[in-house]
């Protein structure tokens, strides 16, 4: 094969240099084999990448690169706006958006929902075309979220591999961990807008505020 091609699993053709045709309808043209050689990961299930400390595996160095700073603790991307600290800028993005500025950029067309993250979007819109693309290889369940079908394996398996620290409480979910830290930090994250009245969870903070308005639930905002 000559330099200036590769061919990828499905044998087509992808061409890397600009101006040339390709018939790799996902690959428009690189100025690189080094691009080209990160493109074809796309079209195999290659991970060359592997993680001397848990196994894991990634596609692209990058990726191993985040990866590595949940084992380091390192977080590079700084809020300019208080001390939160984040291993990914995505991660400190969301946390703008969400404590500082309340921009939500990304709308959906059916219902007018807006979040923060196009992550996010691509999940709520599942919610309107029904898709439920996680499928259980065990039974014929099928999940339009990832955490839905952990949560399900469950069922199959027993894992519960998020453990607290503290105390060996184990969880499908990393989100249901999190919650149960609280629990030993004594964080309260969610606030009454009302009287300042702060809780660990948002299911408590609504049932306060039955205090300032009967049935009526105040609009509630985790800080």
């Amino acid at each position: 094969m000559e330099d200036s091609s590769w061919k990828h699993s499905s044998g087509e053709l992808c061409v890397d240099y600009p101006g040339k045709e390709t018939d790799c309808t996902e690959y428009p043209g690189k100025e690189s084999k080094g691009d080209m050689g990160s493109h074809v990961v796309k079209h195999t299930d290659e991970k060359p990448y592997k993680c001397e400390e848990c196994g894991y595996r990634a596609a692209y160095r990058s990726t191993l690169c985040r990866h590595m700073r949940t084992h380091t603790g390192e977080k590079p991307h700084k809020c300019d706006h208080c001390d939160y600290s984040a291993a990914r800028k995505s991660t400190l993005d969301h946390h703008m958006a969400a404590k500082h500025t309340g921009e939500k950029p990304y709308m959906c067309g059916e219902c007018g929902y807006r979040t923060a993250r196009k992550h996010h979007l691509s999940l709520h819109m599942r919610i309107h075309t029904g898709e439920k693309p996680y499928k259980c290889d065990q039974c014929d369940y099928s999940a339009a979220q990832k955490g839905d079908l952990n949560t399900h394996l469950v069922k199959h398996t027993g894992e519960k591999p998020y453990m607290c620290g503290e105390c060996g409480y184990r969880t499908v979910r990393k989100s249901d961990l999190s919650r149960h830290i609280i629990t030993h930090t004594g964080e309260k994250p969610y606030i009454c807008l009302e009287c300042g009245y702060r809780s660990a969870k948002k299911s408590d903070l609504s049932k306060h505020t039955r205090n300032h308005t009967g049935e009526k639930t105040l609009q509630v905002w985790p800080v």
